[in-house]
């Protein structure tokens, strides 16, 4: 099967695989199956990157990709809530733990800013990525803000460095980006 392509990029989703109303409640050897699919049925083409989002957690499928393909490095992605840096700890522990690097963590939603008087809340607390990386020995590749255009414009499915590429938004995805290459430029040495 052949990859959608957006904006120059292909990608492939088990959304676009089943009815968008339709819950996909799979476990084990269904999640393994699928998995396997996506990564070797999808015509990939040449690819400088293959990126692959997967939900937070240490479960059947971050299990069975670190078991299946060769990961060149990890993402840790987290809000800096109490809650949500839990998690952050465990994909962190578990890629350790088999052996994939963790190239750093990303603070999503780290601060609001009103859009009429421009005052900054830090609405799901300040510092706790900086704070779990610090205590991880990771780097922290950068914040994404809490920010009305990053959820429009990914509503509309358009990413928000072509829709506003001179907003401070848009430059946050592309320090992330160039930070995560560089890291990734490091552990191939």
């Amino acid at each position: 099967m052949r990859p959608l392509v957006n904006f120059g990029i292909p990608c492939m989703s088990m959304g676009f695989l089943v009815d968008e109303t339709t819950p996909i409640v799979w476990r084990g050897l269904m999640v393994m199956s699928a998995i396997e699919k996506l990564l070797r049925q999808v015509h990939w083409g040449n690819l400088d990157y293959l990126v692959i989002d997967m939900p937070p957690g240490t479960g059947d499928v971050q299990l069975s990709i670190t078991q299946n393909i060769p990961i060149a490095g990890a993402v840790i992605v987290s809000t800096p809530q109490d809650i949500a840096l839990l998690d952050a700890r465990r994909g962190a522990e578990m890629f350790r733990k088999v052996n994939v690097p963790v190239l750093g963590l990303v603070q999503n939603m780290s601060v609001f800013q009103c859009p009429k008087c421009l005052h900054q809340t830090h609405i799901f607390g300040e510092d706790g990525v900086k704070e779990l990386a610090s205590t991880l020995g990771m780097e922290v590749l950068g914040d994404i803000p809490l920010h009305v255009s990053i959820m429009k414009m990914s509503d509309l499915g358009q990413p928000v460095v072509l829709s506003s590429p001179d907003s401070p938004e848009a430059e946050a995805y592309r320090k992330i980006a160039s930070a995560v290459v560089r890291r990734l430029s490091e552990h191939s040495s």
